[in-house]
């Protein structure tokens, strides 16, 4: 099963306060203990909201919203993308994850759709169609 593990932003994250050398290299540590355990299939840390942009949609209006974003809490500051076998997996391993944040901080895990939970919609032409693009997009 594949999962989003999110680390929710802080107030230091959105006020782009950068994390010390102790925990850059912890989190270093952690992800080559997640790249030599298959876990890790993807992951970074992105900058404030105060950079990003939000493209709010309604039918066929589309309206850009320009960051800080109000509720930090719901504010996503960095993430991984991980192979696991089932989520006590991924909350094993998130709990071996150093903590993120200089202060109080929070790690969120979803599992992500795979094309078998959507049996029931699919035809053959969208699964050709999702497993070609699947194909280009991860050079497989």
């Amino acid at each position: 099963m594949r999962v989003m593990v999110f680390v929710k932003a802080t107030a230091d994250s959105e006020a782009g306060v950068m994390p010390t050398t102790e925990l850059f290299e912890a989190m270093g540590r952690f992800n080559e203990e997640l790249i030599a355990a298959g876990i890790m299939l993807s992951g970074d840390g992105l900058k404030p909201s105060s950079k990003g942009k939000r493209v709010a949609f309604d039918g066929a209006s589309r309206m850009v919203i320009d960051g800080p974003f109000a509720e930090t809490k719901e504010v996503v500051a960095g993430y991984w993308l991980w192979q696991v076998k089932d989520l006590d997996e991924a909350i094993a391993w998130v709990k071996r994850c150093p903590n993120p944040m200089p202060g109080p901080s929070e790690i969120e895990i979803r599992p992500l759709y795979e094309m078998e939970d959507f049996a029931d919609v699919l035809t053959p032409d969208l699964t050709a169609l999702h497993d070609g693009n699947r194909d280009k997009i991860t050079g497989g």
